[in-house]
This record gives C-alpha cells, structure tokens and sequence, in this order.
C-alpha cells in the first residue's frame, strides 16, 4: 500500500506557480490576482478562505475577499462580480459556495466572466470540459487527475467507479475520467446496493461527506482509493468517506485525510489563475 501525498504534491505546485509569477513580474510587470466572494459568515467557509489568502500571499498573487453579510441582495452581489470581470488587475474570481438560501446559486456563477471562472463551475466551461476542450476544471477533480499523473496511475480501460454526483465534484471527476478512457459508474444517495458497485472497482473516488462510507468489503483487493471527503468528528478529529484504518491494507493506493485530495484543491486554483493571467498576458 502507498499513501498519495497530497500535501507535497500541492508544495511543488505552488513552488512552480510562484516561480512563474516572479518571471510574470519580471517579463510584463504584472500580478496575478484573485478575488473571493464570501457570502454570510459559515465558519468552514471563511476557514477555507483564509486559507486560499494564505496560498495567495505565499505564491505572490494580489488577493482579496468580498466579505457580505448574509443580508446583501442578489443583484448586489452581482453588481460586484461584475465591477471584477471588468476590473484588469482581477484575473481569477470564485464565489465561496455554499450560499444563503435567498440567493440563486448558478445565477451568480452564469455572471462571472467564464475566462476568470478559475473554479471551473460556469456553464461554458462545463461544457468545454465535458468536449474534452481547453478549460478551466473545477479544482478539486482537476487536483485528483495531477496526482494520477504524478503517482503514474493508468486510467485508460480501468474500472473507475465514483460515489458522489454533485457538480462541484462528482460530475466534472467522471467527465475528465471519461476523457482519459476509462470506464466510469458514477452512484450517488439514490444508488441501490452502493457496495456491488465499488466491490468491481479498480479504483475507487468518493466524496459525499459521510464519515466511513466506504468499508473494507466494499474494495477489492489491490485497489485504488481516492478520498475526497473531510468530516469533523464530535471529538474534533478529521476524517474521510473511508474507514481508512481497515481499507489502506487492502488498497495499491490510498489518499489520507487531512493530508491527501484538500491540499491539492487550493493548489489547483492557484494554477488555474496563473494560467489565467497568462492569458490575460498574451493580450497586452
């Protein structure tokens, strides 16, 4: 069994991305920047923001937040992503999901200009992704397929199967799966008999936030298993979809958590914006 480092693999991308962003400085003078719509004050999401401020801050990039207060009005939101798409100095904007209920999700998403969509969620690039066309992809699946291609892992003709089929993970993961030729059965709360499913896997990608989803008999021997999910436990421990003390012995690969898929998220959207300031840079 090896463990999949997510935690040095995000190092070394976020070594590459500041080494590009001193050349971007030196060559053209400029500063990547990110810009953070948080909305209300959910205490994960403005944890996971700091924590985006921090890879920002470390790589170079000019970052800032949007902090509102979960009274704020649809269209002021919106007046403010749209003040960012014309703003130069913005290359990459990302709304911190989830939203307050009185706010329409993938309205504001449709706003962002899809070339600073750099978490991957408006509709153009959705579908450019799924056409298996240059895009930007959601980070977190865009983060397992690097550690794929870092660990050498053959996709092509293997059985994948993914637990999980929500937008942010679960649909973008199996597209860029299906574009590397593998054979994908997406399950999700409604799949009956989840374990006849994963028990045929060669390789196994789960993330639906459930604590110990995924059992020792439901992996076979020699498989490989990506776990997307974290879950605080009521002692205050973080953990994944996987009993992973009784799965890892069984698996060629695992990923822990913390320390394996969450690293490689941030890194992810720090190579997504640099790669849009390129661009931008292409045109000046």
């Amino acid at each position: 069994m090896q463990l999949i480092d997510g935690k040095s693999l995000s190092k070394k991308v976020q070594d590459y991305v500041k080494s590009e962003v001193e050349i971007l400085k030196t060559e053209k003078n400029m500063v990547p920047g990110l810009a953070v719509v948080i909305v209300g004050d959910d205490p994960a999401s403005h944890a996971y923001v700091s924590m985006k401020e921090k890879a920002c801050k470390n790589v170079g990039f000019y970052s800032i937040a949007h902090k509102m207060p979960d009274t704020i009005t649809q269209d002021e939101i919106i007046n403010i992503i749209m003040m960012m798409n014309k703003n130069p100095h913005i290359h990459g904007i990302l709304v911190q999901l989830p939203l307050p209920s009185h706010i329409d999700t993938n309205r504001l998403l449709e706003v962002i200009n899809p070339v600073k969509d750099v978490d991957g969620f408006h509709a153009y690039n959705v579908g450019r992704m799924v056409s298996n066309l240059d895009s930007f992809v959601a980070c977190t699946p865009l983060g397992v397929m690097k550690m794929f291609d870092e660990y050498e892992i053959e996709l092509e003709g293997k059985d994948v199967v993914v637990v999980g089929a929500s937008n942010i993970v679960g649909k973008p993961m199996a597209s860029l799966l299906l574009n590397k030729n593998a054979t994908v059965t997406v399950t999700h709360i409604h799949t009956k008999d989840l374990a006849s499913h994963t028990r045929k896997a060669d390789i196994v990608i789960v993330g639906v936030g459930v604590p110990s989803l995924i059992k020792e008999d439901m992996i076979k021997e020699g498989a490989i298993v990506i776990d997307i999910g974290i879950n605080r436990l009521e002692s205050g421990k973080l953990v994944g979809d996987v009993d992973f003390e009784n799965v890892a012995p069984k698996c060629s690969y695992i990923t822990p958590v913390p320390g394996g898929v969450g690293p490689m998220t941030i890194a992810m959207l720090l190579e997504n914006t640099l790669h849009s300031a390129k661009q931008f840079g292409e045109k000046i």
